[in-house]
């Protein structure tokens, strides 16, 4: 694909921005229009970024009719996810739907069947991906060292860090603390061992903070969760336990850890912003000895210039804008993702009965 990739925006909120200001600075892509339901909305967005002959839209459908284009960045509130992404796929158009996938597990496994049946690339936007440790990690964990993993625990949390806006609205975002960022400490704890079938979940889900005056301005308003924990059963006898918090009275959660038969992994939790290298462990056995050893950072050499992890979500967009050239792979394919859908719309169900829920992902086969 010699020709400039040409780009939709459906969606012009906060996070809309993140996405286009590295369209904005590839020199391979264009951006040719933009929606949202807000009147007007989209047109400031368009002309924020002096694209002033791009035309703007107040539905992601009239839009997908009259522009041709080759690729959209979905950045709706969460529960119009999974319709906007579909509509999207069915109008011959690649797909990045920005996390979670979408609010239930059944609208998540429509927009799978939608992009095989399009052959059209549906990615998520999980850029933690693209961190440099959490590649390291993921490496390590991939290749084998630890042998079986079978347990496996997701750790940090925010003491406090509750967004406004949609974020704490159930209507538009479905979930709280557990789909805004609990999605990411579930992609972090099972990518790197292969996703295995979550069977069970057990959960508990609260809004202590977001519903009281003292620690939210606008409690009468908040109906989504603000901490929530799980035990996950999973296939070949591994056990997670998922904690994720937007306020809690604590530094942290705890760490993140992979137990394995042959060694395991801690990633310390941590508010060095630097992520010196101490803060990854490895943890094995040589020869009846207990070997505890820092990870230690091994960035690719340039005589010419420091050191740099990079800025993960512009190396997200690039990645997408990429595969679209390519028609694929998809970075982060939406039938991986499938089965972090499968744990959170567990948790969900499970912290809303009270009780230990089965999780039954639906067939996704052509």
């Amino acid at each position: 694909m010699d020709k400039k990739v040409r780009i939709g925006i459906i969606g012009t909120g906060g996070i809309s921005h993140a996405h286009m200001r590295p369209y904005m600075s590839y020199g391979d892509v264009e951006v040719v229009a933009a929606c949202d339901i807000v009147p007007g909305k989209a047109r400031e967005f368009l002309d924020k970024y002096e694209l002033t002959k791009a035309p703007d839209f107040e539905s992601c459908h009239e839009m997908l009719k009259a522009v041709e284009m080759d690729g959209v960045s979905v950045c709706t509130y969460n529960t119009t996810h999974a319709e906007c992404v579909i509509a999207a796929l069915e109008a011959g158009v690649h797909v990045l739907c920005e996390k979670p996938m979408s609010f239930t597990l059944r609208e998540a496994a429509d927009m799978v069947v939608a992009s095989k049946k399009a052959k059209k690339i549906l990615t998520i936007g999980f850029q933690p991906r693209y961190d440099f440790w959490r590649k390291k990690v993921d490496s390590i964990i991939a290749s084998g060292a630890l042998g079986k993993v079978y347990y496996i625990q997701s750790g940090g949390g925010r003491r406090r860090g509750i967004p406004s806006g949609t974020f704490v609205d159930k209507e538009k975002a479905g979930y709280g603390c557990l789909g805004d960022i609990g999605c990411y400490s579930i992609d972090e704890c099972l990518h790197a061992v292969g996703y295995p079938k979550p069977l069970t979940v057990s959960a508990v889900a609260t809004n202590y903070f977001g519903t009281n005056p003292k620690y939210w301005p606008d409690p009468e308003n908040f109906s989504v969760d603000d901490f929530s924990v799980a035990l996950v059963r999973m296939e070949g006898d591994v056990t997670f336990i998922f904690k994720q918090s937007w306020a809690m009275h604590a530094d942290s959660l705890g760490d993140t850890l992979w137990l394995g038969t042959e060694g395991a992994i801690k990633v310390k939790n941590s508010f060095d912003e630097l992520n010196k290298p101490s803060r990854v462990m490895y943890y094995t056995d040589v020869d009846g000895n207990q070997v505890d050893s820092a990870v230690l950072a091994s960035y690719p050499f340039d005589a010419y210039m420091a050191p740099a992890e990079g800025d993960i979500f512009y190396a997200k967009m690039r990645a997408f804008v990429d595969a679209v050239k390519t028609n694929g792979p998809a970075p982060v394919p939406g039938e991986e993702i499938l089965h972090n859908q499968a744990i959170l719309d567990g948790i969900y169900r499970s912290a809303l009965s009270g009780s230990e829920v089965e999780i039954d992902i639906p067939n996704i086969s052509l």
